[in-house]
């Protein structure tokens, strides 16, 4: 086959640029097609060499700018935009191969034509709140910018929200999961499917969208309605999932618990007083919530966490073993720490039964509901009792007598540390590590770390939005009108509100709110400020004794306002 040119020119776009590159080389090398590819501008890479060009029968070129033409002499040339080889790179290589694009500029607009697709998708974060809606809004907005029809169901804490039907679905070209959590495919058997994460719908749904076209793989049809472990999953997606996307599934299940509990318990002491939860009030209403928050709720915290890792794990068959070694955590006071090890291994070691347990055809049935719950169980628990239960609840108990006792020093590089994470990446990784552990160790009575957790994450859009308004010489129109958005946000605890500012400026924003979430956790770490709930932003501190020193948590959060405030208007330059 004879050797074909490709030039990308990015121009302002060298993101895209790459990411065609990218396309055009892996469609290239699915056709075993010779494929000289050159970058200009920025990101560029080699220049492709004199003798690929004698040998070259074609070249296609992308993007607009100085492409260097001059040196393709008589060669026949290809054209098209970006924006065509991200929504469909394979009919831009069949235009080049077949010789049918016009030498003509002015044939440019219609030499690789996109045929527009149909897209579903699901996206998903462990807290379902603004990731899952951002990530959504990206594949929409891409989608229509790239001429494609898309259909988008969001899942969260409550379920899903516009969810996709069988007759959409059987339509559809392809099928993206933007997730952090666990999805159950079982209804995309059959169909085309890639899987990621929710950072990548928000960041450039494009690429995303152009990637999914060219990469997905084939469900197997009927694998999730026969096979015992549930939905089959593409050696792609399974790739990327991991630890840390197993353990996000757990604590997507776990913080409806968490959330409602910790309400509860701080319902139960505004009805009832401090000692709403002793037992010379039974009857009482405040003792009434306190037993549903704290021996109810609070009691499946940690079940649920290590249920639903071992789900994500080894889907419905890990479930029960899961929720199983999870409750032995929480009897043997290993708490939540216990409940990630008893997730993790009673869903590997389901996966690895399911795996290698080989049934007759007519005994299979005998396998998810018998055997895999029965033996995965039996293992996970025993090794609960004997092996993992007694040393990890050792941890946890010198954990919680420090996280109780600390003061002084401890205290403030340790409300430095949880309020400076919950800036990092603004519902991120990190902001999630800090947010889930806080939250795991309400069930185990230590509540300060949650005070520094919500306080520095309220902090970065309050931030944001004072800044706009102290500052807005700094901040373009849209941006300040954000600027009130983002208030409400932040006073609500969604961190998430300040992502659009951060993306805009990352490396003057994200210091500038780290440093004032860290001072507000550190100020309400060292001032003794606790907090029973979990979740709700200012609308649940005025719950009689949901939060300790009151005074305190509303000093730390001014002055971590201020700082990010401040710091934002300092650093930024003047808006065009």
């Amino acid at each position: 086959m004879a050797q074909l040119l490709a030039v990308v020119g990015g121009g302002d776009l060298s993101t895209h640029a790459v990411l065609a590159a990218e396309a055009l080389r892996k469609a290239a090398g699915r056709r075993n097609a010779a494929l000289a590819l050159e970058i200009r501008g920025k990101g560029g890479g080699n220049p492709i060499p004199e003798a690929a060009i004698r040998e070259a029968k074609a070249v296609l070129l992308v993007g607009e700018g100085d492409l260097g033409e001059g040196r393709f002499g008589a060669l026949t040339r290809a054209r098209a935009a970006i924006d065509d080889v991200l929504t469909d790179v394979n009919a831009v290589l069949d235009r080049l191969l077949a010789g049918t694009a016009s030498a003509s500029p002015a044939s440019a607009s219609t030499s690789a034509t996109p045929t527009a697709k149909k897209i579903v998708a699901i996206t998903s974060c462990p807290t379902g709140i603004a990731h899952t809606f951002m990530a959504a809004e990206g594949l929409q907005a891409s989608a229509q910018a790239l001429g494609h029809d898309i259909r988008v169901e969001t899942q969260g804490s409550v379920g899903a929200r516009d969810a996709l039907t069988a007759v959409e679905i059987a339509a559809a070209d392809v099928v993206i999961i933007a997730a952090d959590t666990g999805v159950d495919r079982s209804r995309f058997a059959g169909k085309r499917l890639y899987a990621t994460n929710t950072k990548a719908a928000i960041r450039d749904g494009k690429g995303l969208i152009a990637t999914a076209l060219a990469e997905a793989q084939l469900q197997a049809a009927g694998a999730a309605e026969t096979k015992a472990d549930g939905p089959a999953r593409p050696a792609a997606a399974e790739k990327k999932a991991g630890a840390y996307k197993h353990l996000m599934t757990g604590v997507s299940f776990m913080l409806p618990f968490v959330v409602a509990g910790g309400l509860l318990i701080a319902l139960a002491f505004a009805f009832g007083g401090i000692d709403a939860m002793k037992p010379e009030n039974a009857g009482t209403l405040g003792f009434a919530l306190s037993e549903i928050g704290a021996k109810a709720a609070f009691a499946l915290i940690v079940p649920a966490l290590a249920g639903y890792i071992a789900y994500s794990i080894a889907d419905r068959p890990g479930i029960a073993p899961g929720m199983i070694g999870g409750m032995l955590a929480a009897n043997l006071q290993a708490g939540f720490l216990g409940g990630i090890a008893a997730g993790f291994i009673a869903g590997y070691t389901t996966a690895f039964l399911n795996k290698h347990i080989r049934l007759h055809r007519n005994l299979e049935g005998l396998k998810p509901v018998l055997i895999l719950p029965l033996i995965a169980t039996a293992i996970t628990g025993l090794l609960m009792v004997y092996v993992v239960g007694v040393p990890v609840a050792a941890v946890l108990a010198a954990l919680t007598d420090w996280l109780k006792g600390m003061q002084g020093a401890s205290a403030l590089v340790l409300g430095l540390v949880l309020g400076g994470m919950m800036a990092v990446d603004m519902g991120g990784p990190i902001n999630k590590a800090a947010y889930a552990s806080s939250a795991a160790l309400l069930s185990s009575g230590v509540d300060a770390p949650m005070a520094a957790v919500m306080l520095g994450g309220m902090t970065p859009p309050l931030g944001i939005a004072l800044a706009t308004r102290l500052f807005p010489n700094r901040f373009s129109k849209p941006e300040r009108e954000a600027g009130g958005a983002a208030a409400v946000l932040g006073a609500a605890f969604i961190t998430e509100g300040a992502i659009p500012f951060a993306a805009a400026d990352p490396l003057r924003v994200i210091p500038s709110m780290v440093a004032g979430s860290a001072v507000a956790g550190a100020l309400a770490l060292t001032s003794g400020v606790t907090l029973k709930v979990p979740h709700g932003g200012l609308f649940v501190l005025p719950i009689p004794n949901a939060v300790t020193n009151l005074p305190g948590a509303l000093i730390a959060l001014v002055a971590g306002t201020v700082v990010t405030g401040l710091l934002v208007g300092l650093l930024k330059k003047r808006a065009a």
